[in-house]
């Protein structure tokens, strides 16, 4: 069998990776082996990873490594800030972007102002960081250039009191997750888990998956194996899908029932992302 985590240097689609590593642009030495990792995407940070006085040198290292030929995700600043204009200006039309990631958004425009300034090419992923961004969800994942969404878990707390408990994050989490289902975007990505226990981050994970998040976000490497198993189809689903779809093919794709059509539409879910994951059945 071909576990999940042994695949991940694969090429997997922005629109369904599972793990976002996020790198401060200052840390132009760690880039290289952050691509190399088994991260699905790489995120350079020029928000909240960067001091003010800093924010040039590090835009300077991302356009550096962008003109060796590589290639990342780039967290901009907050919207209507210098250093936001300061951000889409230089990396507007730059080879190497695959995307930007706008930090603390509560509001669409904020999303489709950033979209139009860079082109309007470039995805966007919110990340959705605040109360009034949570309650704004629907409407931000509707807005222009929306790629997914992403849940500031840690902002998110402090912006309202609440605790880390699985229970008191399943409100914004779910949020998210009926959002993105109703623009028709892939399930958000999750917010970091700052401890480095493995089980806390399988606990976190596990949640995550159940209330309809399809990725998440990660600050450490360690964590990446663990977070690219948690949210790949585990090999035994796999089986299932792929014994279901040779059954459903070989009697002419016919209906019998009405349980068909869901499983077939879940079959079909599993086995996209177990061959994008390079999952084997048991």
């Amino acid at each position: 069998m071909t576990s999940p985590t042994a695949a991940a240097k694969q090429q997997v689609p922005a629109e369904i990776s599972r793990s976002w590593l996020l790198l401060s642009a200052r840390e132009e030495e760690r880039f290289d082996k952050a691509r190399a990792s088994r991260s699905d995407q790489l995120i350079l940070d020029l928000e909240d990873g960067v001091d003010p006085s800093h924010k040039d040198s590090a835009r300077e290292s991302v356009l550096r490594w962008f003109g060796d030929g590589n290639d990342a995700w780039v967290r901009v600043n907050v919207h209507g800030t210098s250093f936001w204009k300061d951000d889409i200006e230089l990396l507007r039309g730059k080879d190497g972007l695959a995307g930007v990631m706008l930090a603390k958004v509560e509001r669409p425009e904020e999303v489709t102002e950033t979209f139009e300034r860079l082109g309007g090419k470039t995805p966007v992923i919110p990340l959705i960081e605040s109360a009034l961004g949570i309650e704004s969800a629907v409407e931000i994942a509707q807005a222009d250039g929306v790629f997914r969404l992403a849940f500031g878990s840690g902002d998110y707390r402090r912006d309202t009191g609440t605790a880390a408990t699985d229970l008191a994050m399943s409100y914004p989490r779910s949020r998210l997750t009926v959002a993105s289902a109703i623009a028709g975007l892939t399930g958000p990505i999750d917010g970091p888990t700052v401890s480095k226990s493995h089980p806390i981050l399988r606990d976190q994970s596990e949640t995550a998956v159940s209330l309809g998040l399809t990725g998440k976000l990660c600050l450490d490497t360690n964590q990446l194996s663990v977070i690219n198993e948690m949210f790949s189809p585990p090999a035994s689903d796999v089986g299932w899908a792929r014994e279901f779809l040779a059954e459903f093919n070989e009697r002419g794709r016919v209906v019998r029932d009405g349980s068909d059509l869901p499983r077939l539409h879940r079959a079909e879910r599993i086995d996209g992302l177990a061959r994008a994951f390079g999952i084997e059945p048991v």
